[in-house]
């Protein structure tokens, strides 16, 4: 019999089997979301730096101006640590740290780093712009920089715009060095040996600066070499192995040259050195260079080694100075902790600043920081204890940017 009651309706089979199969996807979206790696947080804007002018030059820690102001009394964080020298051409001391410097037509600044805080010293633009003009020693090519490390100072002499060529061009590489004084009881100058170097019959040296470096032990002078109207390649000179007669200073020789490259554009923007380093984390510098930085400019990573200049590498996307533009759009960024230098630079149109790790000789962008102006007067780092702090942008509106250079 009925007591009237319904029977309790169950769930037809095919609805509990949507049930699990939901839940099962459900699962599997959460497992699969895990399984995605993290991304970095977004770097904030980079902030600009206060200054009274827009800036029309600037260079970084080791340039001559640097050096120059670093050492001359102007800041107090170089004059009130013992250890300071008058010199300009000593070099920083450990105990005087980094410097930028910055100029335009309503002053200039030295910009340095204080614990972890960026420190703005304010300097009359005519004493910054006397110490630019050492840039050009006497007897250089107008508008050309010295390289200066120590004892060691490169330039390029010889104009050749009278043999038609570009302006800002050498045909000769002119090595000066200071030779050790010894004991004496009057005062004497100090020897300085200096010794020309030329590239060839068919090369001369390019309107780039020379850089000094150290390959197996031995410093080392990396320029660029321009042949015709569009091609340039990479040269280094080394103090040559041969003994040299007691008292003589070693000779230089250029101990390895590349074939020529094409640059880009009507007139062929020379090859740009980025900088040397051992970005590879080899246990031996590379040298990075731009080619063809005024279109999609190739990033390129030389070997040198036994006397031979190979190219380990080369990678699109990135931009250096065009030519005649003389300002430093690259920098090494010191890591710390045994890790390789990581090396700062703006990519195509300069609209953006990376951070490149080179490690094992595979480029990896480890930041990546949109700027408000192209890059267009500088990148420099200023480090301290090893590891770089901060990577300073001179922008093309006449603003300096800092961004922070610990990257993931």
């Amino acid at each position: 019999m009925s007591d009237g009651r319904a029977a309790p309706e169950r769930p037809p089979r095919h609805r509990s089997l949507a049930r699990r199969k939901r839940a099962g996807r459900a699962v599997a979206a959460l497992l699969s979301l895990a399984a995605l790696p993290v991304r970095a947080a977004e770097p904030p804007p980079p902030e600009p730096v206060a200054l009274p002018f827009r800036i029309k030059a600037m260079r970084g820690p080791g340039s001559d101006v640097a050096l120059a102001v670093a050492t001359s009394g102007l800041l107090p964080v170089a004059h009130a640590r013992s250890g300071a020298s008058a010199d300009p051409k000593a070099g920083v001391g450990p105990t005087q740290p980094p410097v930028v410097v910055v100029w335009g037509e309503g002053g200039g600044a030295v910009l340095s780093l204080d614990g972890d805080s960026l420190r703005t010293t304010l300097v009359g633009a005519e004493a910054i712009e006397g110490f630019a003009a050492a840039e050009t020693p006497r007897g250089a090519v107008p508008g050309s920089r010295r390289a200066l490390e120590g004892p060691l100072s490169a330039y390029l002499t010889g104009p050749t715009r009278a043999l038609g060529g570009a302006p800002g061009q050498g045909t000769v590489l002119t090595l000066r060095e200071r030779q050790p004084l010894g004991v004496t009881a009057e005062p004497k100058a100090v020897p300085v040996a200096t010794q020309t170097l030329a590239p060839g019959p068919d090369r001369v040296f390019a309107g780039r600066p020379p850089r000094i470096a150290s390959f197996d032990g031995r410093p080392a002078v990396v320029a660029v070499t321009a042949q015709g109207p569009a091609g340039s390649g990479l040269t280094v000179a080394v103090k040559s192995p041969s003994e040299q007669p007691a008292g003589q200073p070693a000779s230089w020789i250029l101990s390895a040259q590349t074939p020529p490259q094409a640059g880009e554009g009507p007139e062929g923007a020379p090859l740009a050195l980025a900088g040397i380093a051992d970005f590879a984390g080899t246990g031996r510098p590379q040298i990075a260079a731009i080619r063809a930085p005024e279109g999609k400019g190739l990033l390129q990573l030389w070997r040198y080694a036994e006397g031979t200049l190979s190219l380990s590498g080369e990678w699109p996307g990135y931009a250096g100075p065009v030519a005649g533009e003389e300002a430093d759009l690259a920098t090494p960024v010191l890591r710390g902790g045994g890790e390789p230098p990581d090396l700062a630079l703006p990519v195509s149109g300069r609209g953006a600043l990376v951070l490149l790790s080179l490690k094992g000789g595979q480029p990896r962008e480890r930041l990546r920081v949109a700027l408000p102006a192209p890059a267009a007067f500088g990148v420099a780092a200023l480090e301290a204890g090893g590891t770089a702090r901060t990577i300073l942008v001179g922008l093309a509106d006449g603003r300096v940017v800092a961004l922070p250079a610990g990257a993931p």
